[in-house]
């Protein structure tokens, strides 16, 4: 891992994230996490200010130490448990029909291969589970997903793996999951990176 990936891409990351935009989508999605929580690129842990008392436990899994440890600061301003897990989300060292939620944000754009995450997530919900998500991806406007194809290349390189042209919802129905609520906006910014998936699916 590069200087850039380990000390500078995090801070990128943990800066980009702070926007107005994305913590107001996070104040609607977040708090409808309930029971046995299991955050899927929990990051520098922006989303565990907005976890309501209806969560009994947490468990945070990142590819990234350097991300988990700004995470790791936040707890004790957390009144349940929470686990932090230096993994990948391809391979869950969590039991299967084990979690009551399963919340990524902004997520399933960078993770190289989201099916088989997906299939994760899946396979650790219980049956009366739920996957909820906030992603930004491939765009419904022919306009904007042509210069999502131009830029994605480039804007690959300078924001770890990031892609703008994933079609997530496609992705989900792919891993097994059934969406029961989807949303589709554009936050604020250029529109390339700002076209927003939310919604909940179950599996």
């Amino acid at each position: 891992m590069g200087f850039y990936s380990r000390f500078i891409l995090p801070r990128l990351t943990d800066l980009s994230m702070r926007d107005k935009a994305a913590a107001e989508r996070r104040s609607v999605l977040v708090p409808k996490a309930t029971g046995s929580v299991l955050e899927v690129g929990i990051g520098s842990g922006l989303n565990l200010p907005f976890y309501s008392s209806a969560v009994t436990r947490l468990r945070g899994v990142d590819p990234s130490a350097e991300l988990l440890s700004m995470a790791r600061r936040k707890i004790p301003h957390v009144p349940f448990p929470v686990e932090l897990v230096c993994e990948s989300a391809e391979r869950l060292s969590v039991d299967s029909g084990s979690i009551d939620t399963v919340v990524t944000t902004w997520v399933l754009c960078g993770i190289p291969n989201p099916v088989a995450a997906l299939s994760e997530m899946r396979r650790v919900l219980k049956p009366e589970g739920r996957f909820l998500f906030v992603e930004h991806g491939s765009a419904s406007d022919a306009g904007v997903q042509a210069w999502q194809r131009r830029l994605n290349p480039f804007w690959k390189k300078i924001a770890g793996g990031c892609n703008l042209d994933r079609r997530i919802e496609d992705l989900i129905r792919a891993a097994g999951f059934r969406i029961t609520h989807l949303e589709n906006m554009y936050l604020k910014g250029p529109r390339p990176m700002t076209y927003t998936y939310e919604g909940a699916a179950s599996p």
